[in-house]
């Protein structure tokens, strides 16, 4: 599970930006959350709202950085489609619009639990050089803190219980610490723990990718198409099964059926219309991040599908007796329609703006403090406050954050 993380000179990202799914302390919902291996309440789902080139998919994209540098070289060898649309490269960008920043490190920081420990992951990369990286571990059982290794320039200091993991004195700078353990020491306990994570731990979905039609495969799990079937069903979608075939150079072909009359029809999934094409290309992944319990990231989750199945993905994740294993759906939005109280915690709903100087931030509807210092009501009519420019990030009128303060 996804606790915390932290950007900092990231694209239209200047400054520190941190995103977080920790639970605070109010009162709204409590029974959607779910528990980290040490009872810490985290998260189900997360929204981010803001206008078109406000910065809020860059967000998700410094995270998928993150997971791609650190993956990129474990799978440098090998020859699956898999593995290669895993390494493909996002850049890592600086900030463009001031001198220091363009000379200045990009800096990541990410928390993540998993059943075993919580992880704090640091990375400094300037022009693709790692200036900075350190792994620690806190055990869900002891709550002990571990340094596993630190890594600063050229030197290299492991932590206590993890020197005999040796080192080579060439390693390239611009190959994480963490990849190479990955690669050199796998049967390690710890590390393969935290690579893990990265690996199956979390998941990014961009419409497009043809990584969305190849995961189609995992429908053939029949928990997992259970599970998708019960989801169209819900939605009446008229469609009763669905099959995939796999064919020549990892070409898969999906075919819909329908009733008529009491006839079955079947058809290829291609003859149907796009909000069903993308729906097909998202329902696999929520079945297997509901099943599995991973975190799912998605940039534009609203696009081409009806606010009416949107608010059912989303409560999919809020509903704990299907939410069994500790999953998150975190996306970025600009539908309104699921931007009220009975679907979010105010810790759930984020916003993205610019400032004057071409810099995003990033803040919560939790923290947001109203003109006479007071918080939002958890009863407020969102939706409609947003429209009104009182949260500082709306797409239609004047912004009302006073960026001078910031």
């Amino acid at each position: 599970m996804l606790s915390q993380f932290t950007v900092k000179n990231y694209k239209s990202i200047r400054d520190d930006m941190t995103f977080d799914m920790q639970a605070t302390a109010i009162s709204e919902h409590t029974d959607r959350l779910i528990k980290a291996s040490n009872d810490e309440l985290l998260l189900p789902v997360s929204a981010i709202y803001g206008p078109n080139g406000g910065g809020k998919s860059n967000v998700l994209q410094a995270l998928h950085t993150l997971e791609l540098k650190v993956l990129r070289p474990l799978y440098a060898t090998e020859a699956d489609i898999i593995s290669r649309l895993r390494m493909k490269n996002l850049e890592i960008v600086p900030f463009a619009f001031n001198e220091e920043s363009k000379n200045s490190p990009t800096e990541f920081e990410i928390f993540f639990w998993t059943e075993k420990a919580e992880y704090r992951y640091i990375l400094h990369v300037l022009r693709e050089t790692i200036v900075y990286e350190s792994l620690s571990m806190r055990k869900a059982k002891t709550n002990r803190t571990t340094v596993i290794f630190v890594r600063e320039d050229r030197k290299i200091s492991m932590g206590d219980g993890f020197s005999k993991l040796k080192v080579s004195e060439d390693i390239s700078d611009t190959l994480p610490l963490l990849s190479y353990l990955g690669i050199t020491y796998r049967k390690n306990e710890v590390i393969d723990d935290c690579i893990s994570w990265f690996e199956d731990g979390i998941e990014f979905l961009n419409y497009g990718s043809p990584i969305q039609e190849l995961q189609l495969a995992i429908a053939n799990s029949t928990d997992i198409k259970e599970l998708i079937l019960n989801m169209i069903r819900e939605m009446d979608l008229d469609i009763e099964d669905f099959r995939v075939e796999k064919r020549e150079s990892d070409n898969i072909q999906v075919f819909t059926k329908h009733y008529v009359d009491g006839n079955a029809y079947e058809i290829n999934l291609s003859e149907e219309s796009s909000g069903t094409k993308k729906l097909f290309g998202l329902l696999p992944f929520i079945a297997e991040s509901l099943t599995k319990g991973t975190t799912l990231v998605i940039d534009e989750l609203d696009a081409k599908i009806h606010p009416v199945l949107l608010k059912h993905i989303i409560m999919l994740y809020n509903n704990l007796e299907i939410n069994k294993h500790g999953a998150q759906l975190i996306f970025t939005s600009h539908d309104l329609s699921t931007m009220n109280s009975e679907v979010f915690r105010r810790d759930e709903i984020w916003f993205v703006a610019k400032g004057n100087e071409q810099n995003s931030k990033l803040y919560s509807l939790v923290e947001f403090k109203n003109s006479d210092g007071s918080s939002v009501r958890k009863d407020a009519k969102f939706d409609k406050q947003y429209l009104e420019g009182k949260y500082g990030a709306d797409p239609y009128l004047k912004q009302l954050i006073d960026w001078s303060e910031i």
